[in-house]
């Protein structure tokens, strides 16, 4: 699989050209820090300072540069494709190893700690549940008035939790087959793309 980027992006990456290779490296460790820690303008600052460029020309060159790695560390792309994906930029073969290099030195650093932005959800554990059907009521005779309880037992970071709902059978019914949709729809490729790169 190529990654494809786009123009902002391959603007972003047609300034390692024109630097030293070890100036590549280098803003290859300041990507890695910035995925750790954030942005710290006062890198960027002193990099210009040492390149006679500006801090934005800086900055946009290390965030091309975490793009790069960090969707190609997401799709965990082979070093073929990876080769592949640079290829298009028009670098040189020198700056294209490196940049290889960057990426297999650094994917699974990358996708770890991707995985620990990663939000933490709750994830379905059990299910019970109860039909009620009220009958009749001391003012009114013949009625049914039926409801569905559900205890939902979910996990989360290893704690167990409980939550309890109330229903009619109707909005149950309208629940279900908005889930059934939601299904259906992940089923279709635009789905499938988007969840392949979320991993």
């Amino acid at each position: 699989m190529l990654l494809e980027l786009s123009e902002e992006h391959k603007e972003h990456l047609a300034f390692l050209p024109q630097v030293d290779s070890s100036v590549v490296a280098e803003f290859g460790r300041i990507a890695v820090e910035f995925l750790r820690r954030g942005a710290n303008p006062k890198i960027y600052e002193g990099a210009a300072r040492k390149l006679n460029v500006s801090s934005d020309t800086v900055q946009h060159g290390v965030e091309g540069l975490t793009y790069l790695l960090t969707e190609s560390s997401k799709l965990m792309i082979s070093e073929l494709d990876f080769q592949d994906s640079v290829f298009v930029l028009g670098f040189s073969e020198e700056l294209n190893k490196l940049l290889l290099q960057l990426y297999l030195d650094n994917r699974k650093e990358i996708r770890m700690i991707l995985s620990e932005l990663a939000p933490s959800l709750p994830s379905y554990h059990n299910l019970e549940w109860r039909l009620d059907v009220q009958l009749a009521s001391r003012s009114l005779r013949q009625q049914i008035k039926p409801a569905v309880t559900i205890k939902l037992h979910l996990n989360q970071n290893g704690d167990h939790n409980t939550k309890i709902l109330q229903t009619d059978p109707a909005t149950l019914l309208h629940l279900v087959q908005q889930l059934e949709q939601a299904l259906e729809e992940m089923k279709t490729n635009h789905c499938r793309r988007v969840v392949r790169n979320i991993k």
